[in-house]
This record gives C-alpha cells, sequence and structure tokens, in this order.
C-alpha cells in the first residue's frame, strides 16, 4: 500500500462515502472515474515522452553528444532510447511481483513518481558543453529509470481498471489504456510540430526541447495524487481477504506464473508479438517507410500518419465495446486473419506513393490493429488468475515490445536492405500475424466470468 496518512481516507469500493452513498454503484461512480483517469495520465505521459523524444532526436544528440560527427551523434541517440525497451522485461518482473503482493495500488504509485520523475529531470540535465560526458551518462541513467518504471504501467492501470471495472463494460474501459497511448503519442508530435513551426530554431535547440519533458512533472504527481486517493480493486482485497482467513501466503507470483501457469504466459506472448509489431510499425515506421523506401514527401507522410492516429484513438473505443459483444478471442482472430489476408497488398498500395490511396490504407491497417489493440489489454487481464494477473500481463506484454516491438523499424529497413523489395517488412507482419493466430486459437474465452472465478 502506498504510504499515506490515515487522514487521507482512501476510497474503496468497500468504503461508503459521500459519493457513493445512498444506494449508488460505486463501480460505476467517482471510484471508477479516477482509476479511470489515472490509468489514462500514466500511460499518456509514458507515450507523450516516446513522441518527444523520437521527434527531437536530432537536437538531443547534438545537446548531449559530442558535435564532431553529427551521425555518430545520432545514433548514440537512439541506442540510449532503446536501452528503455532492454529494461522493461526487468521492470515487468519487478512491478508485476509487487503488483501481485503488495497490491496494484503500491505498485502504481511509485511506479508513476518514477517514471514521470525521470521524465522531468532529463529536462534539467545539463548539456554535453557543460559537463562533458556526464551528460549522455546521465541521461542512459534515466532512461534506464524510465524504462524500468513504464514496464509497470500499461499493464497494472490495465489491471487495476479490469479489477474495478463491471463484466459487461471491462473491453470498453480497459480500451481506454491503449487510447491513452495513441493520444500520448498524438499530442507529443503535435506539440513538437507547433514549437518546431512558431519557436526560432535556435530558441528549439537551447531550451525550447525541454518543455515537453518537464511537462511530465506536473502531470505525474497528478496521476500520483490520485493514485494514493483509491483503494486497492475489490477482486485484489477480497484474494488478500481469503488469504488471511485461511492464514496462508500467497505463493511468490514469479513462481506460480511458471509452474502453474506457462501455457497462458507462452499464448499471451505470441498474443503481444502481433500488437507490439502491429504499433510500431504502422503509427511509427510507416513515416519513415514511405520517405525511405517509397519515396514520398516527408510532410505528406507525416500528414496521413497524423489523420490515421487521430481516428485510430476512435477506433479503439469501437472494439473495445464490440469485444464486450463477441468475446476478446473471436476479435483478436479477427485482427490476426486481416492481417495475414491484406498487410502485403496494403504495401503494395502503399508504394504507389499517391497520398490518398496512403491515407486511405493507413486507415485501414489503423483499423486492423485496433480490433487487437482495443481488446488486447482486457483479453490479458482476463488470462490469468487474480494471484498473477499483473505479472503474467507486465511480462508478456513487455517481452514482446522488448523483441519485437522495439526492434520493428529496424527489422523493417533491414529486409529491405537485404532483399532489396520494398515489401519485405509486410512478408515479415504476415508472419508474426501467423505465429499470433495459432497462439489465439490455443486461447481460451473469459469475457464472460468474472475475474475473481478465473
Amino acid at each position: 500500500m502506498s504510504d499515506t496518512a490515515a487522514s487521507d481516507a482512501p476510497l474503496t469500493a468497500h468504503t461508503q462515502t459521500p459519493e457513493t452513498a445512498g444506494g449508488a454503484d460505486p463501480q460505476s461512480g467517482s471510484i471508477i472515474r479516477k482509476v479511470a483517469v489515472s490509468s489514462f495520465l500514466g500511460n499518456f505521459i509514458e507515450w507523450f515522452d516516446y513522441a518527444s523524444y523520437s521527434y527531437f532526436a536530432t537536437v538531443i544528440a547534438a545537446v548531449f553528444f559530442a558535435s564532431e560527427d553529427p551521425t555518430a551523434a545520432l545514433i548514440s541517440t537512439f541506442a540510449v532510447f532503446a536501452v528503455s525497451f532492454v529494461m522493461r522485461p526487468i521492470g515487468a518482473i519487478f512491478w508485476g511481483s509487487m503488483g501481485d503482493k503488495k497490491g496494484r495500488k503500491w505498485a502504481l504509485s511509485v511506479s508513476i513518481f518514477m517514471m514521470s520523475g525521470a521524465t522531468f529531470l532529463i529536462g534539467c540535465l545539463p548539456s554535453y558543453a557543460m559537463i562533458g560526458l556526464g551528460a549522455p551518462l546521465l541521461l542512459l541513467l534515466l532512461r534506464m529509470i524510465q524504462g524500468f518504471s513504464a514496464a509497470g504501467e500499461y499493464a497494472g492501470a490495465a489491471t487495476f481498471l479490469s479489477e474495478f471495472a463491471p463484466r459487461d463494460k471491462r473491453g470498453l474501459y480497459c480500451s481506454l489504456v491503449p487510447a491513452s497511448t495513441a493520444v500520448g503519442l498524438l499530442v507529443g508530435s503535435t506539440l513538437a510540430t507547433l514549437m518546431t513551426i512558431f519557436m526560432p530554431e535556435a530558441d528549439v535547440q537551447m531550451w525550447g526541447w525541454r518543455i515537453p519533458f518537464l511537462l511530465a512533472g506536473p502531470l505525474g504527481l497528478i496521476a500520483h495524487y490520485i493514485r494514493t486517493k483509491l483503494e486497492d480493486s475489490p477482486t485484489y482485497l477480497e484474494m488478500q481477504d481469503e488469504l488471511q482467513a485461511k492464514q496462508s501466503e500467497a505463493q511468490h507470483p514469479i513462481r506460480e506464473l511458471f509452474q502453474h501457469h506457462l501455457r497462458e504466459l507462452l499464448v499471451s506472448f505470441g498474443a503481444c508479438m502481433l500488437n507490439a509489431v502491429g504499433f510500431y510499425a504502422v503509427l511509427t515506421y510507416l513515416p519513415t517507410y514511405l520517405e525511405t523506401a517509397v519515396g514520398m514527401p516527408a510532410e505528406d507522410s507525416q500528414m496521413a500518419t497524423t489523420i490515421s492516429l487521430v481516428l485510430y484513438i476512435l477506433f479503439i473505443f469501437i472494439s473495445g465495446k464490440i469485444s464486450d459483444r463477441f468475446g476478446r478471442k473471436k476479435m483478436l482472430v479477427t485482427a490476426c486473419v486481416l492481417f495475414i489476408v491484406l498487410t502485403v497488398p496494403a504495401f503494395m498500395l502503399l508504394n504507389t506513393a499517391d497520398f490518398w490511396v496512403v491515407l486511405v490504407v493507413e486507415l485501414a491497417m489503423c483499423f486492423i490493429l485496433t480490433i487487437n489493440d482495443g481488446t488486447l489489454s482486457s483479453y490479458l487481464t482476463e488470462t490469468f488468475p487474480t494471484s498473477v494477473r499483473y505479472t503474467g500481463f507486465a511480462l508478456s506484454f513487455n517481452l514482446a515490445n522488448a523483441i519485437f516491438g522495439g526492434t520493428a523499424a529496424m527489422i523493417g529497413t533491414s529486409l529491405i536492405a537485404a532483399t532489396g523489395s520494398t515489401l519485405a517488412p509486410a512478408w515479415y507482419m504476415v508472419g508474426v500475424s501467423v505465429v499470433a493466430l495459432v497462439a489465439m486459437i490455443l486461447s481460451h474465452e473469459n469475457s464472460d466470468k468474472e475475474l475473481d472465478k478465473i
């Protein structure tokens, strides 16, 4: 539990408050709204930082690395960025275990404080010109802390939210988590674009690039404050009450996960593979692909991606709601089949470099991806029992993203260079989709069950 004073009176689904008294359902009132807001903010901060770091990569390279070789500095900047993905599986094990042992609230309250704090401190770092080698070393350290702490955010937010949400609206509520990542990506890239348009280039390089990172500080404090005012989910508290009644202790989450739920972990990892490759390929790699492989003007490719990202957010909520009616397995299988059938033809159309054709294709791919992305978070929370839910979700999701998500752009570019075919990334996505389809065929449908019955 987070260290809050007794007078703070944290809100809980088992406690009558002025907001829930009088017969109101606490799960549909102010408590779940607070859970939703804190879940949204945590993932928003993470992806707002992702977009800011990517967009200002050339500026960050000039600030933190020796300027004699700009290319080497840029490579170093992206190498530091990649470290955050390496730290995610390590963070997933830690935060997942703590979330299952000490509570969702504890893990989320501490992780958001660390993640937003590290992001804020990046905005305060001195430059290479001021302290020399210490600048990139401090940047590396903070990026490692970011990656470590962010590993618990997505899984924890989805787990926390799902355990408060009504069973028949679990998909809709959980879709808020992937939607917040897309909003963070959109706002980050939009703010960076506006700054480069309206600010003098010298000001952007001198201090303007720091603004997005500094904003993470107050946003993180707001999310942390909201989380300390909430109690752990009813499902988690019920599990703890049962253990206390039996006078027994829960098995260590990692040990229990690998001993009793290895099949579910492997199936979940397979499902997350497609999400990892699809998200990074469609929303972050495609602009680069269109510029470098297709020869499309940068402003056109970026505009098509931005429009697609706006509609992507809407599509996610629609997919989450539909999954409540038809089930998670059908949705995820459908996404796999559509990617297998349509990815190669979609890339063929992208090669026309025609703006309107590219826009329609990107919208179609975004819609297919949201069938997966808008459903995956609720599916993962329903795959594991309460005692290992946070750990199983965090490990499968972050491991897949570290191996397949963070490398999607690199593999796509390398495949084009090795084969000479601009369709090579499409075939890679088809291969990943086939693996994910096999995993989903082996999965079980649990959307009709209460989480304490899984």
